[in-house]
């Protein structure tokens, strides 16, 4: 707990200069101007998940990304081996806090210092974090009781990262389904669920107070399988199509992508926080499913990520925030076989598991085919 400032004699006797030097520093630490760091400073990045048995070490996927020219990722915990891998790299990264950990960090700020103390700060600079996000689609999640000790478990890690001083180099988040919302479509009818508000409204207040941003998952794969003959596949994977128009702001869209980011920030507003960035946590498509899971198959996932990339790197807005660039990870840097769920979860990869792409995007350094694996034309570095 900060205490309040007082003018002591040793105050009083400081020179003008000091003063002035002192009060720049204080305003500087104590304003949210001051804290406000950004996570990801490029527009494209990689979701790097792991629940695989057959995917390459950290050290060799470090050598992928520089190969293929990506410099922010996001990990879903804070495995000491990856951040490890990753020091000196000069990659992004935003560890994960996840959710079986939220009821404890909640508790209290000494559990959160302990965390942050134990999975960040030793890390630091060599290893660039940049970020922790607090659970994963914690709010409208099926574990309700998760949703009341979020914002506490929020506030305990920043408070964290306040006490330890590093919540100048780290952000802190918590990104969100598409199940927060109530309505997505049109874009600018997007508002949050009713049942949510109590606990979204705190979380985005105090996300407003640290600037920090509001992530969300957005798959226009999911809503397209959900919906296939009533949804234009070319409009889901930025292909040629008519497109869609919403009245409200008359805006035309020709992707679900920038409809769905639009549908965001209309929620937002609708709460008001109309200037809070949205960025993108977690997009992809699938390169393989079941039976019922129209639409995922190799071309289409190719085109959608092939087509996504370019986006990005365009580095413009969408039509209803055309000034703020959009910047999304990609779901995801390797087929992860050992995945639960339909065959979809276990084939959003860029990446196969011997290092080779599994479709061509545009990466370069890496050979488009398992017969020759990249790995084995690399050294893998040694950790200290």
């Amino acid at each position: 707990m900060h205490r309040p400032l007082a003018f002591t004699p040793h105050f009083k006797a400081m020179n003008l200069v000091s003063f002035i030097l002192w009060f720049v520093m204080i305003s500087r630490v104590f304003s949210p101007e001051g804290l406000a760091v950004h996570a990801f400073t490029g527009t494209y990045g990689v979701n790097y998940g792991r629940i695989a048995d057959n995917i390459p070490p950290p050290e060799s996927v470090v050598t992928l990304l520089k190969a293929a020219k990506i410099k922010n990722i996001r990990i879903y915990d804070a495995d000491h081996g990856v951040l490890r891998a990753f020091k000196g790299s000069g990659i992004e990264i935003i560890v994960g806090l996840p959710n079986e950990f939220l009821r404890d960090i909640s508790i209290g700020l000494d559990h959160a210092i302990a965390w942050v103390k134990e999975n960040v700060e030793p890390f630091l600079p060599d290893t660039l974090i940049t970020g922790i996000a607090v659970g994963n689609e914690v709010l409208g999640g099926a574990d309700t009781e998760l949703w009341e000790v979020l914002v506490p478990a929020v506030r305990n890690v920043y408070g964290a990262l306040v006490r330890l001083q590093l919540a100048d180099k780290v952000e802190v988040s918590s990104p969100h389904s598409e199940g927060v919302f109530a309505i997505s479509f049109p874009p600018s009818a997007g508002a949050f669920k009713e049942t949510l508000l109590p606990y979204m409204k705190p979380l985005l207040q105090f996300f407003s107070q640290i600037n920090s941003p509001f992530y969300i998952n957005a798959y226009p794969f999911l809503a397209y399988i959900s919906d296939p003959s009533h949804i234009d596949l070319n409009y889901a994977i930025f292909q040629s199509n008519p497109g869609i128009y919403d009245a409200k702001t008359k805006l035309h869209y020709d992707n679900m992508f920038e409809a769905q980011i639009d549908a965001a920030y209309a929620a937002l507003e609708k709460v008001g926080y109309s200037k809070m960035e949205v960025i993108v946590s977690e997009t992809g498509w699938a390169s393989k499913g079941d039976e019922n899971e129209v639409g995922a198959n190799m071309k289409n996932a190719r085109t959608y990520n092939r087509n996504l990339r370019k986006r990005l790197l365009k580095k413009k807005g969408t039509p209803y925030r055309p000034k703020m660039v959009v910047k999304a990870y990609v779901f995801a840097l390797f087929n992860e076989d050992s995945k639960p769920g339909p065959t979809s979860e276990r084939n959003f990869g860029l990446f196969k598991a011997d290092g080779s792409i599994s479709y061509d995007i545009g990466f370069t350094g890496l050979v488009p085919s398992s017969s020759f694996s990249v790995l084995e034309s690399i050294k893998v570095p040694k950790v200290d």
